[in-house]
């Protein structure tokens, strides 16, 4: 089974996101070890919580590079929710640096008449990359689930994967470039296109290992 490194800086639960990955039928590793995310055979950069301490984590444990040189090796790299964020240049929800590995930047969602803020629940994703390997046998517009009050933003719009409408707001909902991966969503709480997406990852990793 490929072994997926699943970085440990401090934000949010990673238990549920290792139970979906050996649903998928990857070994999941836990870790900070930049030695253990360059020998894993992919990576998953998971995250729930605020921009600016995901930042101060990662720099304070050595990650920022280790991050930028796995995804530049062309290994397979799934980022998630807050994961997805960091990726970008800045967010409007702190004063940090991101990762800068996307252009573009991290808004918040604007207030509107019935809508709540954070969104927060199931909505129905608009695929924008339909041959994605993210997407490969799912249904048209599959339902995933949402737990946010910020969005990304990017500067070029052929990097959208999918996006989702919130209220009249219609932001990115996905990214994915060459084998760079990312969702504002939550994978591992979306049931069984949840873990179809996990598992076309994991499919995805599989064909990258050496025989």
């Amino acid at each position: 089974m490929p072994v997926i490194a699943v970085i440990d800086y401090e934000m949010g639960n990673l238990h549920s996101v290792c139970k979906g990955l050996e649903k998928a039928g990857a070994t999941p590793n836990v870790t900070y070890s930049a030695r253990e995310i360059e020998q894993a055979d992919a990576v998953v950069l998971p995250g729930v919580g605020s921009f600016d301490p995901a930042m101060q984590h990662l720099r304070s444990r050595g990650l920022e590079q280790p991050i930028k040189d796995v995804i530049a090796s062309g290994k397979p790299f799934l980022g998630i929710c807050l994961g997805l964020q960091i990726l970008f240049e800045s967010s409007a929800e702190g004063t940090q640096p991101g990762l800068g590995i996307i252009r573009g930047k991290v808004k918040r969602f604007r207030p509107e008449a019935g809508i709540a803020i954070p969104q927060m629940g199931w909505n129905q994703l608009q695929l924008t990359q339909a041959k994605s390997i993210l997407w490969e046998h799912l249904p048209p517009n599959p339902w995933v689930y949402f737990v946010h009050s910020y969005y990304v933003d990017p500067i070029e719009p052929k990097v959208k994967a999918a996006t989702v409408n919130h209220g009249s707001q219609n932001v990115t909902a996905a990214i994915a470039q060459d084998n760079l991966m990312a969702v504002q969503f939550h994978p591992e709480k979306s049931s069984n296109i949840g873990l179809q997406i996990l598992s076309n990852f994991v499919a995805q990793v599989r064909e990258k290992i050496p025989a």
